[in-house]
């Protein structure tokens, strides 16, 4: 793939205006698919959470979840939309291998929910009012793996492989307005925008929102053009973006890439393209299709959606308090500085942090593992920290600590052993023995050793030079490979010189 030409971002931002658009796909965490009685959760054996509704097999017939249709309107009114009196669904026609009958059910010209607007809050605490056009339910695909070749895409592949576990699994689709006015802060923007719509859908309840698997996924649309021009650039459609950082990264990427070919007098391809974690670049995809060349027609298996007046305001009355004054409140139940929870939310940890906590960890500690040596391994493996480790992992580390059964050195070993997959902090610390040694008496004999060794520190800490103790407690850590209470050594050894 060769090395597209970029221009430096702020001279782009100079010459052209960003036009943002995002379409997020958020997986309902259901117990059952969009249309079958299949079980819909993450993993499992390939093909094996399957109906023949998800195979497409003849005669088959969809049925509507009514609890993805109670989460999609839930989610349309946590977004500010109104809720369609009647909504329908409709097929999407498409070449898709991953979904077995050949086209997609999704909601076209009738939505569920339509024209909200989120308030989307920047790092340095402006608030940016997102439009939003539609939210509508659809269903996933599946998911398809390209065996062979060195990129893991069709592309020089031997033979794909199919899993239909996903097809059928519902979503819900977010389509935003075109967004004006970004400009230099475009990036940043995409980033807190889906990191808003995350925030969301967790605290509804609706969705694990687990980038990393799939549960939320951002196709981000950039465009170019030059101030004071009314007509809009032609855009690109940066599909399936998994995380926040490269959310921001490609949406940067793009804005670098087209304002180049324009300044040298190219055209912008209208198409569909491929975020590379790995060079931090995108790559062509496939050119972009209208909703003309999808054939939409109404689904006729299905009979249009009305909810009842009812069930909206039900809905509506069960809604948990918006992202920003969540935020607002966790901040003081917290005790945080502005600098601290500035860093939790630029970071993205916010909802690891809080399910940290709220697992029994003090926000000082979750904090601190989370924006510290969780986030320093997940920068190291070029990972989201979210995805290393789970909230009641890092809660229950913190216990271990707290409790005196491990010291900070100790427990920076046991994360790491949690995120190889060996299981909880607890077997973790049993099977590689790495708990804090509590014996006094091992300690003390540990000491008068080291204090045997060094006959004029304990001299000096007689004279009052207490400072002098810290080659005694070095000497024992490291005898103790780590394995000790370093304050109780430096009592223990106050102690000895005492008597």
């Amino acid at each position: 793939m060769a090395k597209a030409k970029l221009m430096d971002f702020d001279k782009a931002l100079e010459l052209f205006e960003p036009v943002l658009g995002f379409e997020v796909h958020v997986e309902l965490n259901t117990r059952t698919k969009m249309f079958s009685t299949a079980p819909n959760y993450f993993g499992g054996e390939p093909n094996t959470n399957i109906t023949p509704v998800d195979l497409g097999l003849p005669g088959s017939l969809p049925v509507v979840n009514g609890q993805a249709v109670r989460y999609s309107i839930s989610l349309g009114l946590a977004l500010g939309c109104s809720i369609a009196p009647s909504s329908r669904f409709a097929r999407k026609n498409y070449f898709y291998p991953d979904l077995a009958k050949n086209y997609q059910i999704s909601q076209y010209d009738e939505p569920i929910a339509f024209e909200g607007s989120v308030d989307v809050e920047l790092a340095d605490g402006r608030t940016f009012t997102v439009p939003i056009e539609r939210a509508h339910m659809e269903e996933d695909a599946g998911k398809l793996t390209h065996v062979g070749g060195a990129t893991g895409r069709i592309q020089g592949a031997e033979y794909s492989l199919v899993d239909y576990n996903r097809a059928g699994v519902p979503l819900v689709e977010i389509v935003t307005k075109p967004i004006f006015g970004a400009g230099a802060d475009a990036p940043e923007l995409a980033k807190a925008y889906v990191a808003t719509i995350r925030d969301i859908v967790v605290a509804l309840g609706i969705s694990d929102a687990r980038m990393e698997r799939g549960n939320l996924r951002c196709d981000a649309n950039v465009s170019l053009r030059p101030y004071g021009q009314e007509k809009l650039g032609t855009r690109t459609e940066t599909k399936n973006v998994n995380s926040l950082r490269s959310v921001e990264r490609a949406v940067r990427y793009e804005i670098q890439r087209q304002a180049q070919i324009l300044a040298d007098g190219g055209t912008i391809i209208q198409e569909t393209r491929h975020w590379h974690e790995d060079t931090g670049a995108t790559s062509a995809g496939r050119p972009k299709s209208d909703a003309d060349d999808y054939r939409y027609f109404p689904e006729p298996d299905l009979l249009p959606v009305v909810p009842s007046a009812e069930l909206i305001e039900e809905l509506r009355a069960a809604l948990p308090e918006p992202p920003a004054a969540r935020r607002r409140r966790l901040k003081q139940e917290w005790g945080f500085t502005d600098l601290e929870f500035q860093d939790v939310q630029n970071a993205g940890l916010l909802v690891e942090v809080s399910e940290t906590v709220a697992a029994g960890a003090s926000p000082q500690a979750a904090r601190k593992w989370w924006s510290g040596e969780i986030s320093r391994l997940a920068n190291a493996r070029g990972a989201e920290a979210a995805s290393l480790v789970s909230p009641s992992d890092v809660a229950a580390l913190v216990s271990l600590i707290d409790s005196g059964a491990l010291n900070d050195r100790l427990a920076r070993q046991v994360l790491e052993g949690v995120i190889d997959g060996e299981g909880s902090p607890q077997k973790v610390v049993d099977a590689r023995g790495l708990a804090v040694v509590s014996d006094d008496g091992a300690l003390i004999a540990a000491i008068d050793e080291a204090l045997a060794a060094q006959p004029d520190v304990l001299a000096k800490i007689k004279d009052g030079k207490v400072q002098a103790a810290g080659a005694v407690i070095g000497a024992v850590m490291k005898a103790m490979k780590g394995q000790a209470d370093a304050a109780r050594v430096r009592e223990l050894v106050i102690e000895r010189a005492a008597e």
